[in-house]
């Protein structure tokens, strides 16, 4: 006959403490991940969300279009937001990647979806609702939801205002009610490009209280004399970036094409940072007023 073991009892109490220990552990570490998920952010301004929303410590990655604040462009990067990579993507083992609906190619996006990787993009439609969808967004994965209804909150109502100035400032006693042509001009390549319709470059013009004088088409289309001088541009608008690539100012300005367009006379000519003006992000009113400042002036 088996005699009792008097210490079974204390073994097995012993041994669920354990199972039940690590348990809450393994819980807790589940819950640490999902508190904090790493993040990789393809598009300067979801990136600069980020930053907005204090998670910038949570972004693993981001792609070279990610530079502001100066911070960003000392993180990872991962490549131009139209050729990414999945290996190099996965490398950073993020728990989400948030982009726009012009990143890609789309077999890398579904390359990390096999992955386990979730990746959201966000529709770029070149509307203000971009810009609240990329806060959203940002918010939602980041799980800082609570910070981001408080920036989407201050930023509606930064545009609301916005839009009511420029309204009224178009519209008041003493205008002539005409909209000044605006021609943008990207000349960051070695062949310069206008801008057509269904381009940031037409929405920010729109938004600015300007006409874009490139309409009949969409997307760009490279620099022609024929083009400008039936476009006829009161005012020129491009990159610092273009500028830069073009050799200065003066250098802009020798491009024969631009000397058939009324604003090769006045030499009207507006300058914004690229990411700043087209690219949507929570600074968007800034780049908005200053422009439409620079037109009425021009």
């Amino acid at each position: 006959m088996t005699r009792p073991d008097p210490l079974a009892g204390r073994r097995d109490a012993l041994r669920l403490l354990s199972v039940s220990a690590l348990g809450y552990a393994g819980s807790t570490l589940a819950q640490g991940r999902s508190a904090t998920p790493r993040l990789v952010t393809i598009s300067g301004a979801i990136t600069e969300v980020a930053y907005l929303l204090g998670a910038e410590s949570q972004l693993v990655g981001t792609d070279t279009t990610s530079l502001y604040p100066a911070a960003a462009q000392k993180t990872p990067k991962v490549g131009y937001m139209r050729q990414l990579s999945a290996e190099g993507l996965l490398s950073l083992r993020p728990d989400a990647v948030i982009a726009t609906t012009e990143s890609g190619p789309p077999v890398v996006l579904d390359q990390l979806r096999s992955a386990g990787v979730r990746v959201e993009l966000i529709e770029a439609d070149h509307n203000w609702g971009e810009v609240q969808r990329k806060v959203d967004a940002v918010g939602r994965l980041a799980a800082r939801e609570s910070q981001a209804r408080a920036l989407r909150s201050r930023l509606d109502a930064e545009w609301a205002t916005l839009q009511q100035q420029i309204v009224a400032s178009t519209s008041g006693a003493g205008t002539t009610g005409r909209k000044p042509r605006v021609l943008f001009v990207m000349a960051q390549a070695a062949s310069p490009q206008v801008a057509g319709e269904k381009t940031a470059a037409h929405a920010v013009i729109g938004f600015a209280g300007g006409v874009n004088c490139m309409g009949g088409f969409n997307g760009y289309r490279p620099m022609t004399a024929e083009a400008l001088a039936r476009a006829a541009p009161d005012v020129i608008v491009t990159t610092a970036q273009s500028i830069e690539a073009q050799g200065g100012v003066d250098r802009f300005w020798q491009r024969p094409e631009l000397a058939l367009t009324p604003a090769f006379g006045k030499r009207a000519l507006i300058v914004q940072d690229a990411l700043l003006l087209l690219g949507f992000g929570p600074r968007l009113p800034e780049a908005i007023r200053t422009l439409h400042a620079q037109l009425r002036a021009a």
